[in-house]
């Protein structure tokens, strides 16, 4: 599996993922001077201590773009390779993290984190399989993918528009 497109001839491409529920999103200690917001600009976070995740990662190599294209600079104060340990610190108020939405909803349900929609931003993953073109498709990689599509794919419209509503609203606020 990837987290970025292939762009091969070569190989296959299956979607499994395109869901506003791996969007990512700012995450701060319910302490921060911030932490009532619901959205915030590249702008402001450019002039917070950023925890953020090793760079050769997919994630930060998708961070890294919407900054740059966002024509801002990034005060990184940590690096760190655990998206627990940037939790961690980002709840002890030491700076401001960048992480996925699916993999804080319960600290944010528990208060423990702030979750900030970033303005302008459309930092989504994107989740497939990628194969040999023409290569032989065997029970076992049919039963993968079947497992893949199980897991990774929600029926149409169960908690992606609830996303995009409160997106809205946020926007909105």
């Amino acid at each position: 599996m990837f987290e970025t497109l292939i762009q091969d001839v070569r190989h296959a491409l299956r979607m499994l993922v395109k869901n506003p529920a791996f969007s990512l999103v700012a995450i701060a200690s319910p302490r921060h001077r911030l932490g009532k917001q619901k959205v915030v600009s590249a702008y402001a976070l450019a002039g917070e201590k950023l925890i953020l995740g090793e760079r050769g990662g997919n994630t930060r190599r998708l961070i890294d773009q919407f900054f740059a294209h966002a024509g801002v600079s990034l005060k990184v104060t940590m690096e760190l390779s655990r998206l627990a340990a940037i939790k961690r610190m980002v709840e002890e108020d030491m700076g401001v993290g960048i992480v996925p939405l699916q993999s804080v909803r319960e600290e944010v349900a528990k208060g423990t984190l702030v979750r900030w929609w970033i303005e302008g931003a459309s930092i989504n993953w994107e989740l497939g399989l990628a194969r040999l073109v023409g290569g032989y498709e065997s029970p076992i990689h049919k039963t993968f993918l079947q497992l893949c599509r199980a897991h990774f794919v929600k029926p149409s419209g169960a908690g992606s528009s609830r996303v995009k509503d409160k997106k809205k609203k946020a926007a909105r606020v």
